[in-house]
């Protein structure tokens, strides 16, 4: 083992030791059975909504425990990092309403909270375990370690770094020596100290007791000296981040389960207290009869982004993450789903099924129990960012929307539940808007095309020049009953059917040449209050533009 004095050399002489550490991140004053939780994300790639449903179990079980609940960013993959993530990590926070007690961006005591701001941290560590022979200095290649893998699997034994295929672990001060002079680059690996066959067990807070072969292999902890600041491996880096931010239990993905052996090692090997981990399941997509994890590269809402860009109100997502988290919250009332505790002992093993038909009805029952002012309000603040155009409209008619949307949403036993998210807005509620219709004033393949075009004309015709904003539907509705029959169309389709010969149609027909005129669509909410949402003058307009056809 090369000597303490060899050891320091290979460090900054002003390198603090760990007692440094442990006195600027003391104990949290906390009540003993507070809970200190943590989200790390990586700005590799978009944030995956499983980040979302990680993260609000974090804060959930901070704040009922008393305690508190941290961001830390994973950033020592520096080479793989994409620009602009860590903006969205800020942005998807705010918008889901889980803002954590300590980050990079808040500020905190025991921070910084981007790893590639703590690389003195790890070093201190670092140097630590290979000063008591817990860590050393590998010098292996690529070719190398490739060469020694294919030994391996050409032997029929476990591929990996350990025992005799760990050909720098007990290499002399002198040879390591001579590797350095000649600036060779190395990594710095963790000793593993296992007897063949030794297992281990620990009790993870979701699944219970787990028993694994313990680890023996020598990880790497200390990435390549050859980069311009050698930074740690995760195994690492969370170790000791979770000790000197006094995290006490960490929930992360079960793909980390494998490494728990390890990690107990790193923990044991530093002198920390051993910490609770739990490994949740992970969300899952049913594909083509099976279920497989939810993908950022195959699916589009496995992306946190997919949800801001289409507007879902946050509180039915959230509401619908909880229930896949604790099946109990599933059958509650929103409000109440938002507002119960998670259980660890509740989550599932096996994994979740996201369903967007049963998210879309949850939001749009949410939707529906909205105010016509609240809707616009989200409406336009979401517009703002994603669709300037309709910001702008929105801002320039408010009256008019909050006149559409009541339309068969206030003062009806059951409102529409057409609106589930804020970019269904357009398609929903865009045609009562003057900016955002186009007049009907061709009839060669639209909607009314099966009609004779004078008869369309005649028809558009005189109700533009007859109309009245009469308050009562049932007359109002009477002007086109009567104008049906000016012009030639049935009282009903009854009378229709007996004598299609008489008529060019009913007066079903009739209706749906001013429906199309004023939505564009043969289908529409009660045209009466379309009509009064929208004004005669309007109302007019869009009639004779197709009219004058």
């Amino acid at each position: 083992m090369p000597s303490v004095s060899f050891v320091d050399s290979l460090f900054p002489a002003d390198l603090p030791e760990p007692s440094h550490w442990e006195q600027r991140y003391p104990p949290r004053g906390l009540p003993p059975d507070a809970m200190v939780t943590r989200f790390c994300p990586s700005p590799t790639g978009p944030l995956h909504i499983g980040g979302i449903y990680v993260a609000l179990i974090d804060r959930s079980l901070a704040d009922a425990a008393r305690g508190r609940y941290l961001l830390r960013v994973e950033d020592t993959d520096q080479a793989r990092e994409v620009p602009g993530v860590r903006d969205q990590f800020e942005r998807a926070f705010t918008y889901f309403g889980l803002p954590p007690d300590e980050s990079d961006v808040i500020g905190g005591a025991y921070g910084p909270y981007l790893q590639s701001r703590r690389a003195e941290i790890y070093l201190s560590y670092v140097r630590d375990l290979m000063r008591r022979g817990h860590a050393y200095l590998c010098f292996a290649t690529r070719e190398e370690l490739a060469e020694q893998t294919a030994a391996q699997q050409a032997a029929k034994v476990p591929t990996g770094y350990y025992g005799r295929w760990a050909i720098w672990r007990d290499a002399p001060q002198s040879k390591v020596g001579e590797a350095l002079a000649v600036g060779r680059p190395y990594v710095v690996r963790f000793r593993s100290e296992v007897a063949p066959g030794e297992r281990i067990s620990y009790v993870d807070a979701i699944r219970g007791r787990i028993e694994f072969d313990a680890n023996r292999n020598d990880v790497v902890i200390l990435k390549s000296s050859d980069q311009p600041l050698p930074l740690p491996t995760y195994h690492l880096a969370h170790t000791v981040d979770d000790h000197l931010m006094r995290v006490n239990l960490v929930l992360r993905a079960d793909e980390w389960l494998s490494s728990v052996p390890l990690h107990l090692q790193l923990f044991d090997a530093l002198g920390f207290d051993r910490l609770q981990y739990a490994h949740i399941a992970p969300l899952l997509k049913l594909d083509r009869g099976n279920k497989r994890k939810l993908s950022k590269r195959k699916d589009p809402e496995a992306s946190v982004d997919f949800y801001l860009r289409a507007g879902y109100p946050p509180e039915p997502v959230l509401a619908y993450l909880r229930g896949l988290i604790n099946g109990r919250l599933a059958d509650i009332p929103e409000a109440e789903a938002l507002a119960a505790p998670i259980r660890l002992d509740e989550c599932g093993v096996s994994g979740s099924l996201v369903d967007m038909v049963k998210l879309e009805g949850i939001s749009a029952d949410h939707v529906a129990a909205m105010s016509g002012v609240e809707i616009l309000a989200a409406v336009t603040e979401w517009a703002r960012q994603y669709d300037p155009e309709l910001a702008e409209v929105l801002a320039a008619e408010p009256d008019l929307a909050v006149r559409a949307l009541a339309v068969e949403r206030d003062g009806v036993d059951k409102p529409r539940k057409d609106l589930r998210k804020w970019s269904d807005f357009r398609a929903v509620y865009g045609f009562f808007f003057p900016q955002l219709f186009t007049p009907v004033t061709s009839l060669h393949g639209g909607p009314l095309e099966n009609l004779p075009a004078e008869v369309v004309r005649a028809m558009a015709d005189s109700f533009s020049a007859t109309y009245q904003p009469l308050p009562d539907a049932q007359e109002w509705f009477g002007q086109i009953r009567s104008l049906a029959a000016e012009n030639g169309f049935a009282a009903t389709p009854k009378e229709h059917k007996a004598r299609p010969d008489l008529y060019h149609g009913s007066i079903r027909e009739a209706s749906q040449i001013i429906r199309v005129a004023l939505t564009g669509s043969t289908r529409s909410p009660d045209l009466y209050a379309v009509a009064s949402a929208m004004g005669p003058a309007e109302v007019r307009r869009r009639v004779a533009a197709l009219a004058a056809t």
